[in-house]
């Protein structure tokens, strides 16, 4: 066993120095079938690991893959992983099967081994790894393609965690795990042959992809590469990805701003493809320097904030959005109605006396947001006004996306910083509820609460332990729901086998040209 596992270490390690020293990459095919998608930014790793940003995600599903996913219903179904996973019944010992064949783009297989130094690495470095950090016991090769997990306590959303492509538990070769991953390996459809920073990210075919069998279901079931190539192209102007998508230039273009749907709904070059309800966007506060470290003068803020008008410069037309309160929209399992009453109050006349209450002395209250998601801005110009109004001082911090996903990670450099997410099936994938998230939000009703609704499983208890949640974001302001808005992507004419979803993928997509 000894001498067979050296050889292995040896095969593989000459693999990775092989894949390094490049250029291995399979030569382009004469007749190229290439997708080119317009993107936000450019994705600043490739390591969906470190980064809960949409760009990250929407990039690296297409080479890094996980051991589950989700299907259209947003129901936690196997990817990596053979099946769902056998699980005890105290809810803390999780067995998974492993699938044999898979190989890593360096030419190496995929086993037990890489999947635990994966995960351990997860648990370290991602913002939703340390969710559960602390209820993990153990991680364990227990066969050659089974892994086993044990908690020391239930943890109710782990497979909705270990599904998510967002701060991924991504499976990667075991000999590379270290603090930082370069280049990135992985399993996907795809696997990276070029990149250019802030021009493209050139992706092809993998060739010994080995792709489940099942229908394709959401981003569950088959992976077909019908395409050979994909580029992901970055486009801070949002009105520049909607031209190249007009001209024919992009076959894809994510995050367009509503005012131009008319334009793409009558074109014969292009189709918008809207998401409804896709999510909400939030301002995320502080908690852990600053000015709003102080509750009364977030719940000031709150009051001051006029929702309906900051919507409607974001989006210009109702059917792109809905003044909101309740974290979850209608029809959707998590609804409630919990502090909801604390939703758009548009009172800068009690935001006043909630400042005087709290002794503001004029410190500006410092807004971090970026142009390249055009509606952040525009929600954030309309605030700034109410917030004056109110008697706040307020500096406007406006950078590309890139910088503002640094910026948010130190805690000396602002007080608000605006983004987006879409609704969830689990709660608990959004990690602003927890204190280790880049907010550092902690009270202690509200974390006994998180760790009650995380560790039960019977479903209506977790409904209402999530009101209380719920009634703890709006009473002790954790950080604050714009509203709801729809999403608005665009394609080109025949264009199809793209899902709808928040984090558009590529595989199964056909062009007609």
């Amino acid at each position: 066993m000894e001498v067979w596992m050296e050889s292995r270490l040896l095969t593989r390690a000459s693999l990775l120095a092989a894949f390094m020293a490049g250029p291995a990459m399979a030569a382009p095919l004469a007749a190229q079938t290439t997708l080119d998608v317009a993107i936000i930014g450019e994705a600043d790793t490739f390591d969906p690991m470190m980064s809960t940003k949409d760009v990250v995600s929407i990039v690296t599903q297409h080479f890094v893959e996980t051991l589950y996913t989700f299907d259209s219903g947003w129901n936690v179904a196997p990817l990596l992983a053979t099946e769902m996973p056998q699980i005890s019944d105290d809810g803390l010992t999780y067995t998974i099967g492993i699938r044999e064949g898979v190989t890593f783009h360096d030419g190496s297989s995929m086993d037990a081994k890489d999947v635990v130094a994966s995960l351990e690495r997860w648990l370290e470095v991602a913002s939703r790894g340390k969710l559960v950090a602390d209820k993990v016991a153990s991680i364990e090769a227990t066969g050659d393609y089974e892994v086993t997990i044990t908690l020391t306590e239930a943890y109710s959303p782990l497979l909705s965690l270990l599904a998510f492509s967002n701060s991924a538990a991504a499976i990667y070769p075991e000999e590379t795990i270290a603090e930082t991953i370069d280049p990135v390996i992985g399993t996907g459809p795809y696997k990276i042959a070029e990149h250019v920073p802030d021009q493209y990210l050139q992706l092809v075919r993998y060739d010994d992809y080995s792709s489940r069998s099942e229908e394709p279901d959401g981003a569950a079931g088959a992976r077909n590469q019908i395409v050979d190539e994909i580029r992901f192209v970055p486009v801070p102007d949002p009105n520049t990805r909607v031209e190249g998508l007009l001209s024919g230039q992009f076959d894809f273009a994510d995050g367009l701003p509503a005012e131009s749907y008319d334009r793409l709904d009558s074109s014969d070059v292009a189709d918008p493809m809207l998401l409804q309800p896709f999510g909400w966007p939030v301002f995320a506060i502080n908690h852990k320097e600053g000015l709003l470290t102080d509750k009364t003068t977030r719940q000031a803020l709150q009051a001051a904030l006029p929702m309906d008008d900051m919507l409607f410069a974001a989006f210009g037309d109702d059917k792109f959005f809905l003044t909101d309160g309740p974290l979850y929209p209608e029809g959707w399992a998590w609804r409630n109605d919990a502090g909801a009453e604390l939703f758009n109050q548009n009172d800068q006349a009690r935001a006043a006396e909630l400042l005087q209450e709290a002794g503001y002395d004029g410190t500006p209250l410092r807004i971090l947001t970026s142009r390249q998601y055009e509606f952040h801005f525009k929600m954030a110009e309309v605030a700034r006004m109410a917030l004056e109004a109110a008697g706040f001082t307020v500096q406007m911090d406006v950078v590309d996306w890139a910088t503002l996903g640094e910026r948010r990670n130190d805690p000396a450099l602002w007080d608000i910083y605006i983004s987006h997410s879409p609704f969830l099936p689990e709660p608990s994938l959004t990690d602003m509820y927890s204190k280790t998230s880049r907010l550092g939000w902690s009270n202690p009703e509200k974390d006994e609460i998180l760790a009650e609704f995380t560790s039960e499983t019977d479903p209506e208890k977790r409904k209402e332990l999530y009101a209380q949640l719920q009634g703890q974001v709006f009473e002790d302001v954790g950080f604050i729901k714009i509203g709801a808005f729809n999403a608005l992507s665009g394609m080109a004419e025949g264009l199809t086998g793209v899902t709808e979803t928040p984090w558009p993928f590529f595989w199964n997509a056909e062009s007609a040209e």
